[in-house]
């Protein structure tokens, strides 16, 4: 059985940057870094922007040259998934039966797309999108494809159909909530964008339930070609593509005796889980957040997947430090930049800065009168200066904070 000092789980970007992370603070032992898809580590925000449009070939999406894990003797096993954990023995699994055992292990494993709990959920013509696997069977169906339903008004859901429509497709979108974003931003934000996209000629439906997937072919089997609502309308489809979250993939530590929180493996301010020698890091880590107001969330980001992954590395070399990143996010649809930084949720009231009119304006989010978090649209400034307002959990007037002649930075 092999053995290696260190072997990282997830290829995404989580477990690349751990690996490049222990290589950067002169990290000299052996690297194992696997991958449960055929390719080398790569950006997956792009997937549904970039990419989805055509825009950027996927080389170009590679967070290292490929030759780089060689250069820099990280060992790069790609097609292998793991499938179970032997803590007291230090031994990962993987499916086909290989094992390799480990002195540290970092787990960075992501998660896998939530699909429909409906009948016809897996029907061929139904897609996610998490993978370039997803994308490109997705580029492959969208020639021939004239309409498409987009299930989830979240970043991912709204993403597509933005890339979508401007591919010259006719876009369903559904959401099962009462307005799009609604996990993630107030109702300013959701208003807006709702308004984005009707008026690119989306058909927006808020409140839509699914009940099945339709299909060709006999029983209903076959491609897809509809959605039946709650209400009994069937929407017709040439293929369906659903962004409703994703779910940890944390079963074999779990089942390993990990403590599990929020869906995901509990971690401590260094990334350790409960089992001596394993952190996790990235979207399947679960850790008390600061800037939640202490409680144990899991954050779905990039950023929180490379500032966790160099927690992971520095506590691994012996330099251990508490993970204290200020969280920030982005999405992309049309000509529209949304930047956020900090955490809306369980926010008390807002504040307008700016004309949505203008499609140029911020949304500041307050907690008992303190600034939360910003979500920033065309306004690079607002969301730069911002950051330092959310740092200080800055207590500012809400009509001084709304006045646009005013720089953020001058209130400080």
């Amino acid at each position: 059985m092999d053995f290696f000092d260190v072997v990282i789980v997830g290829a995404g970007h989580a477990g690349a940057q751990a690996a490049i992370s222990l290589r950067q603070q002169k990290f000299a032992g052996s690297i194992l870094l696997i991958g449960k898809e055929a390719e080398p580590p790569y950006e997956r925000p792009p997937l549904s922007k970039d990419y989805l449009a055509g825009e950027k070939p996927f080389e170009k999406l590679y967070l290292r040259p490929p030759s780089y894990w060689e250069g820099n003797d990280i060992e790069l096993r790609l097609n292998h998934e793991a499938v179970a954990v032997d803590a007291a023995a230090r031994t990962v699994r993987f499916a086909g039966g290989s094992q390799v055992q480990y002195g540290d292990l970092i787990w960075a494993t992501g998660g896998t797309p939530r699909k429909l709990p409906v009948e016809g959920g897996n029907l061929p013509g139904v897609y996610a999108v998490r993978e370039r696997a997803d994308v490109d069977a997705i580029l492959e169906r969208l020639e021939s494809a004239k309409r498409v339903v987009i299930v989830g008004g979240g970043y991912i859901g709204l993403e597509a159909a933005a890339v979508m429509t401007k591919l010259g497709k006719k876009i369903i979108l559904l959401e099962a909530l009462d307005r799009v974003l609604a996990r993630v931003c107030g109702q300013e934000m959701s208003d807006f964008y709702e308004a984005e996209h009707r008026a690119h000629g989306v058909d927006l439906r808020t409140n839509a339930a699914i009940s099945e997937i339709v299909g060709d072919g006999i029983g209903g089997n076959g491609r897809v070609t509809g959605v039946r609502l709650a209400d009994g309308e069937v929407i017709a489809a040439d293929m369906v593509i659903v962004g409703i979250g994703i779910e940890p993939r944390t079963a074999p530590l779990l089942d390993a005796g990990a403590a599990g929180a929020n869906g995901g493996v509990e971690v401590d301010e260094y990334c350790r889980t409960s089992l001596s020698h394993i952190y996790a890091v990235g979207d399947c880590a679960a850790h008390r957040n600061a800037f939640a107001d202490g409680a144990v969330i899991r954050l779905e980001s990039v950023q929180n997947a490379n500032d966790q992954a160099k927690i992971a590395a520095a506590a691994i070399c012996g330099n251990p430090r508490p993970y204290v990143a200020t969280p920030w996010f982005w999405s992309n649809q049309y000509d529209l930049k949304l930047q956020t930084v900090g955490l809306s949720a369980g926010f008390e009231s807002t504040i307008l800065r700016g004309d949505p009119a203008e499609r140029s304006f911020s949304v500041i989010y307050l907690k008992t009168g303190k600034v939360a978090a910003l979500d920033c649209v065309n306004r690079v400034k607002d969301y730069a200066q911002g950051r330092k307002l959310v740092e200080a959990r800055a207590i500012i007037a809400p009509e001084i904070l709304a006045d646009t002649d005013l720089q953020l930075k001058e209130m400080i």
